[in-house]
């Protein structure tokens, strides 16, 4: 039997106030990265210099770096609450997952009655 699929299309970027920043499902990334802005943030706030970032991320130009930080700066509480949200405890609370003494997170396999 041959099971035809529909052809993944990429998610379609809506564009914001800042020229490096789109909407993708609705999360701010730097455009054409899918790198979200609320990583770029989490780096900056653990002392991270635009420098240390783009060595991170070699690819990304600096103006996109400050524009993430610009959007941080001007969306302040949204990319706060992104981050709480993304924290490995709370993903693991919301996935069911676990986390074992090591740090190992496991997932329960789906059930495909």
């Amino acid at each position: 039997m041959t099971i035809a699929t529909q052809p993944q299309t990429a998610p379609s970027e809506k564009a914001t106030e800042h020229p490096h920043i789109a909407r993708v499902n609705d999360v701010p990334v730097l455009r054409g990265s899918r790198i979200p802005v609320r990583l770029v943030a989490q780096m900056y706030r653990a002392g991270d210099s635009v420098e240390d970032i783009l060595l991170s991320y070699p690819h990304l130009a600096a103006t996109a770096i400050h524009d993430a930080l610009s959007y941080y700066l001007d969306h302040h509480d949204e990319i706060e609450q992104e981050i709480v949200a993304h924290r490995v405890e709370n993903v693991i609370k919301d996935t069911g997952a676990q986390m074992d003494e090591r740090g190992f997170v496991s997932f329960k396999k789906p059930n495909n009655g």
